[in-house]
């Protein structure tokens, strides 16, 4: 067994979410391909919605901690997240990890108009080479226009670039990256991770050091753009705390749902149940659950008082 299988073995499950217990100098180290995908916060929350989201991380190769909160959170369970990786500051450090190695060729898809042109720009001088060989800013809703799509892919593979940075907003740029990554057969790495083209260009600034060190860099950020971050990071974070305190009372439920009659229910943040002999993977579970929590309370509390509950069919999945 290798380091890199020995390293994907070790995750820490958050939710419905598997997140690799890496550091950042282990990560550097074993990247070479595949699809790295940082979830915080608000992937955290669309990931209990988004059914095509949640099966988007299922294909990704790396799943790595963005969030200081999620690290936080972490401490609470058996094993905690070893190092918060921030994807716009491990993507300085990987190109700079890579700055002597000529077969490393970046490509940067997002960003507004020429932000991403000067991020080349910038990069490229740190460097000293021209590590970066391609630079692209895609009109807005561009995922719906196929011709575009399919010209974006054109550009990508005629550059030469075998590493992929895709920055325009979860879950827009992992779903993409999932959907066109066989027609991109020399990129052998794709990065998702949102604002980063925009931090390179110095069109957005860092939180200060402080703010970072204390897990504040979403409130700094929230000062700097309340409008467009208020609903990412303040309902958000109250989105997610209902979820956990909703899969908490879900487990307390667990310890006292009877099985009955070839019925069987697990509930917890890992589902698994059959539902009147239909058998569901995990992530038909998942949602089955969140879309029926209130039938399963009604069931939990009838399982109580009345023996026969599990005879009749409480949720309709078909």
């Amino acid at each position: 067994m290798n380091n890199n299988t020995i390293i994907l073995m070790k995750t820490v499950k958050i939710l419905n979410v598997d997140i690799q217990n890496i550091t950042r100098r282990e990560l550097l180290e074993n990247l070479e391909e595949g699809v790295l995908v940082t979830p915080n916060i608000d992937h955290m929350v669309k990931l209990q919605k988004d059914k095509d989201f949640y099966d988007v991380y299922k294909k990704s190769e790396w799943v790595v901690c963005d969030s200081k909160i999620l690290g936080l959170f972490s401490r609470l369970l058996r094993r905690s997240v070893r190092e918060v990786i921030p994807g716009s500051s491990f993507f300085t450090s990987y190109y700079m990890y890579h700055k002597d190695d000529e077969e490393c060729k970046i490509f940067l898809l997002g960003a507004k108009e020429g932000i991403a042109a000067k991020a080349m720009e910038r990069i490229n001088k740190r460097v000293g080479r021209e590590i970066v060989v391609g630079a692209h800013s895609p009109s807005f809703g561009f995922e719906k226009n196929e011709e575009e799509c399919k010209d974006l892919v054109r550009i990508v593979n005629e550059s030469g670039a075998n590493v992929l940075l895709v920055c325009v907003g979860a879950p827009k740029q992992e779903k993409w990256i999932i959907r066109y990554r066989d027609s991109m057969p020399n990129v052998k790495l794709f990065m998702a991770l949102g604002a980063t083209i925009d931090f390179e260009a110095g069109t957005l600034k860092r939180a200060p050091e402080r703010w970072r060190k204390y897990a504040m860099e979403w409130l700094y950020r929230f000062f700097k753009e309340p409008k467009r971050l208020f609903r990412r990071y303040l309902l958000a974070t109250f989105s997610f705390c209902i979820i956990l305190a909703s899969n908490w009372l879900a487990y307390i439920m667990t310890l006292s749902v009877k099985r009955k009659k070839g019925y069987s229910l697990r509930l917890s943040a890992s589902i698994s149940c059959v539902v009147s002999e239909k058998d569901l993977n995990e992530s038909e579970l998942f949602f089955l659950f969140m879309s029926h929590k209130t039938d399963l309370f009604t069931i939990f509390v009838k399982s109580l008082f009345y023996e026969n509950v599990a005879e009749k069919q409480w949720i309709n999945i078909d």
